[in-house]
Formats: C-alpha cells, structure tokens, sequence
C-alpha cells in the first residue's frame, strides 16, 4: 500500500529549510508549522541537511549583539522568500498545466 499524500522535497528544499530551523530563535515545531511540514520531516532534514552552528564567542556589547541578531533575522528572512518564490514558481506551474 502507497502513500499517496506523500510529497517529495527538492534538496535544496531540504538544505535550506534545515538551515532556517537551526538559525530560527524559535521551535522546530513552530517553524515546521510555518513551512507547512510535519515537525518529524523538519527534524530529519535538520539531521541530514543542516550545516553545524559554529558557536561564536560572546559579544563585546550591545550593539554587537544586536547586529549577530540581526544577521540572523535577515539570513532566515531571506531564506524563507527564497523557499516562498520556489513555491510561488511551483504552483504556478501546477495552474497553468491544469
């Protein structure tokens, strides 16, 4: 017996959206949910896909710290439009076939 609700995920898909759960500053369940992915799927592409976080040392003040939290909030920005312009592409693709 098949699954026919199962959907194959492009590997830059997967690379990406594991790199967003792991430089989100809020749960993979959460981020999952906004990327309209089971948790389960999300923390296997994390495992496999997502690069390691190099642990940078403490900030000196303030203003470094906001500029790392920053950095992070654009990084994920920028992933997540990439991975809706995809999307976008996709199902516009799908419309015009049918």
């Amino acid at each position: 017996m098949t699954n026919q609700n199962r959907t194959n995920h492009s590997l830059a898909f997967k690379q990406s959206s594991a790199n967003l759960a792991i430089e989100a500053e809020q749960p993979i369940v959460q981020t999952a949910e906004e990327l309209g992915l089971k948790p389960s799927t999300l923390y296997s592409c994390v495992s496999s896909y997502g690069k390691n976080p190099l642990k940078a040392s403490e900030p000196k003040n303030d203003i470094e710290v906001e500029n790392t939290r920053f950095r992070k909030e654009n990084a994920r920005l920028k992933q997540e439009r990439d991975i809706l312009e995809k999307a976008t592409a996709h199902y516009e693709e799908r419309e015009f076939i049918l």
